[in-house]
């Protein structure tokens, strides 16, 4: 005879979860995880399109306004014009100097990172490691067209110079201010490709790094300004 009853009326029987709940409960996990990814990226590239829209272009607007107010580029020599910024190549014109020039003149800053550090700005890169990125005025080498169709200069031309950019960041403000990623042509360019006289484009040089471990390399670039 059987030593085995059934159980009581009402009682629960222990066991383990088939195959098919183990299923769904791995594809809820997934798009739990998917949905948190995919929040944090639209967070970052809303934070990214303030940074183009806010800072970077208030920082070019502030030069057009003093140019306009004082019919000279900022730090040019008002006695004798050179139309340089700082009135030299390739003397940068960054930080307390910067913000000096500006406050002298009665023109607005962007906030920047806080007040005091007008010329910065911070964000998160891919990886959510935090990124500095400050800029200066400056007048160096860049390519224009040459006489010859086809052909490319180099000349003296003033620009804001942006330092600590991560690929991702250098690549939203290439297309943010020529609609293209492009390290070679437009308005935006990276620092060593402004002045390259060839007819091919260039890729930025860093890329984002394939682990999520890895911090984000940084790039210097130069934006064109419009005096």
């Amino acid at each position: 005879m059987s030593n085995r009853f059934p159980p009581p009326a009402g009682a629960c029987r222990n066991r383990g979860f088939t195959l098919l709940e183990l299923s769904v409960v791995l594809v809820i996990i997934g798009l739990i995880v998917g949905a948190v990814t995919i929040g944090k990226d639209v967070q970052r590239n809303a934070a990214y399109q303030r940074i183009a829209s806010e800072f970077v272009q208030g920082w070019a607007i502030g030069y057009d306004t003093f140019w306009t107010n004082n019919g000279i580029v900022i730090a040019d020599n008002p006695s004798n014009p050179t139309g340089m910024v700082n009135a030299a190549t390739a003397t940068p014109l960054c930080t307390t100097n910067l913000r000096a020039a500006m406050q002298a003149a009665g023109v607005a800053m962007p906030a920047g990172r806080a007040e005091g550090s007008e010329t910065r700005a911070v964000y998160l890169d891919s990886h959510g490691v935090p990124q500095e990125l400050a800029i200066c005025f400056e007048n160096v080498n860049w390519s224009i067209p040459g006489a010859t169709p086809g052909s490319y200069v180099v000349r003296k031309r003033n620009v804001m110079t942006l330092t600590g950019l991560t690929p991702s960041m250098a690549k939203l403000l290439d297309s943010h201010f020529d609609g293209r990623v492009d390290a070679r042509f437009g308005k935006l360019r990276e620092q060593s490709a402004a002045a390259n006289t060839g007819t091919a484009s260039i890729a930025w040089s860093q890329n984002e790094p394939a682990t999520d471990e890895s911090q984000s390399p940084t790039m210097n670039a130069y934006l064109l300004m419009n005096e």
